[in-house]
């Protein structure tokens, strides 16, 4: 009988705050045999990863920390544990190697979108009132209680089409709401609709048919026909790039303030916006066009410092950055990392990788695309 060749061995490196789960780990060498995996913490190691430690290394599970690509001359794939990766964009193994960097875009849209549809119904059911009073102890009277407006046929703009964006769209759906979406370049059929990255199975819009009507563009005026459709409710989910850096200020809060005074939600980065703008639009009465209220997880700058306005506006629901949180998170990383792996072997296209040639172009630059082998 011949005897059978061992497949080479090739270095997993995760550099984290933690130590993955066993049965993640015990997964990943079941399904790809020859995986040596090699954990650091990541306070334990330098941000520049030394070359003795990354020389033999294949595969790169991280968030910031990245080698010289001179010293990392093995490496085929580097997964970010996050989904945005503005703090990388400058780094030379962005820049100048074509090694494929995936994010982990989709592992955020269940919490995520829970996160927002809770802010959307705290607002529209007045739970910071009825808190209060039971805090207080107190059983309000029938004068004192606010009429719901609920949110059967009321319409969603979701900003940015991505995978969170996808889950937002599908539960609010599922509330009787109608949905809108704007994307940087037109999807006029439906192929171009279909979402090709990660997301839980059951989750998000596969097919993309969820959207009453579809808007594209990267300039202002396209931007402004979107925001102009009477919008009840809209949710940021937009990668933080060049562009869309105060890509939201006076002018679009007055548009989304003129005819529906809009609920905003921004689970996005705080410097989308333009803060101060975004204080005066919640602050206007309905009749002068003033926005209904906003519900933040990012602000700008973060911490949001105790002397912001923003703090004491009763309109205004501020959490400091926690929507992306879920005890599942680490898991649905690694499920990215493994289906790249098989691709990898079967020399399929990579999902969820980085279009290097996008990021810094456009309101939605560092945008997914497909990467093939071939």
């Amino acid at each position: 009988m011949a005897e059978q060749i061992e497949p080479e061995k090739q270095k997993l490196i995760i550099i984290w705050q933690e130590r993955p789960a066993e049965k993640t780990l015990k997964r990943l060498t079941q399904n790809h045999p020859s995986l040596e995996i090699v954990f650091y913490y990541g306070a334990s190691i330098a941000t520049d990863i030394p070359a003795h430690i990354i020389q033999d290394t294949t595969f790169l599970v991280t968030y910031h920390h990245l080698p010289n690509p001179r010293d990392a001359p093995s490496l085929k794939l580097v997964q970010f544990i996050s989904s945005g990766t503005e703090h990388v964009l400058h780094h030379p193994i962005y820049t100048e190697t074509s090694i494929p960097l995936t994010n982990s875009a989709g592992v955020h849209g269940c919490q995520i979108a829970e996160w927002v549809v809770m802010a959307v119904l705290m607002h529209s059911h007045h739970f910071p009132d009825l808190g209060k009073w039971q805090r207080e102890h107190k059983w309000g009277s029938s004068g004192e209680i606010k009429q719901v407006k609920d949110l059967c046929g009321q319409r969603l703009g979701v900003l940015g089409y991505g995978s969170i964006g996808r889950q937002v769209a599908r539960v609010c759906q599922a509330l009787g709401m109608n949905v809108i979406a704007y994307t940087a370049n037109p999807r006029l059929t439906p192929e171009s609709r279909i979402d090709r990255g990660f997301a839980m199975q059951g989750t998000g819009d596969p097919d993309g048919s969820i959207p009453d009507a579809w808007y594209s563009g990267l300039n202002k005026q396209s931007l402004h026909e979107f925001l102009g459709q009477d919008i009840d409710f809209l949710v940021v989910s937009l990668p933080l790039t060049q562009d869309t850096t105060r890509l939201l200020g006076e002018e679009e809060f007055a548009i989304l303030g003129r005819n529906r005074n809009a609920f905003i939600s921004n689970v996005s980065r705080g410097e989308i916006f333009d803060q101060d703008a975004l204080v005066a639009a919640v602050k206007k009465s309905p009749e002068e066009g003033g926005l209904r209220g906003v519900a933040l997880d990012v602000t700008d700058p973060e911490p949001l410092p105790a002397n912001s306005e923003l703090w004491d506006l009763p309109n205004v629901l501020i959490t400091p950055h926690v929507s992306g949180r879920s005890l599942a998170y680490n898991e649905r990383v690694f499920q990215i990392l493994d289906e790249n792996l098989t691709r990898l072997e079967s020399k399929d296209d990579l999902i969820n990788v980085i279009g290097r040639d996008r990021r810094a172009s456009g309101f939605f630059g560092n945008s997914l695309s497909g990467y093939s082998k071939s």
